[in-house]
């Protein structure tokens, strides 16, 4: 079994990934990111500076340094989009890799999820509407 991380290098998808290795054990823990071909979404993620060019190898490289440098145990698995996607087509996207992966649980932290008022909402709420697998949602880093 797996645990699973909606990682977009936020500072709660980063508290998420860490919360997974902490919980995982001697379970796989893998980092999951959606990368839109999208230069203005890489940039308003800070996953590209102002002054580079837009290469989807570059960005992806870059996300796995950042998952690796963060918790070496940890794979990453980028999904490559074609455009800029809505919020829901990335969480359709995480709970395809969950089942891919055969996640027990799934853990949420990233911007569009990491608010929790009365439901989930964006890509919360697509992951969480799956029951195989549990859900953990980070609200604090």
């Amino acid at each position: 079994m797996t645990f699973l991380v909606a990682y977009d290098d936020s500072t709660l998808s980063r508290a998420a990934l860490d919360r997974a290795v902490e919980f995982a054990g001697d379970r796989e823990v893998v980092a999951v990111t959606t990368i839109p071909n999208s230069p203005a979404y890489a940039r308003a993620n800070d996953w590209l500076r102002d002054d580079d060019s837009f290469d989807m190898d570059t960005v992806e490289e870059t996300l796995r340094e950042r998952v690796r440098e963060r918790q070496p145990t940890a794979s990453f698995e980028p999904i490559q989009l074609e455009s800029a996607p809505p919020l829901a087509t990335i969480g359709l996207a995480v709970r395809k890799a969950a089942r891919q992966f055969d996640a027990e649980v799934v853990f949420v932290g990233s911007r569009s999820a990491g608010r929790l008022v009365t439901n989930l909402v964006s890509v919360g709420q697509n992951v969480a509407t799956d029951a195989s697998y549990d859900v953990h949602i980070v609200r604090s880093s």
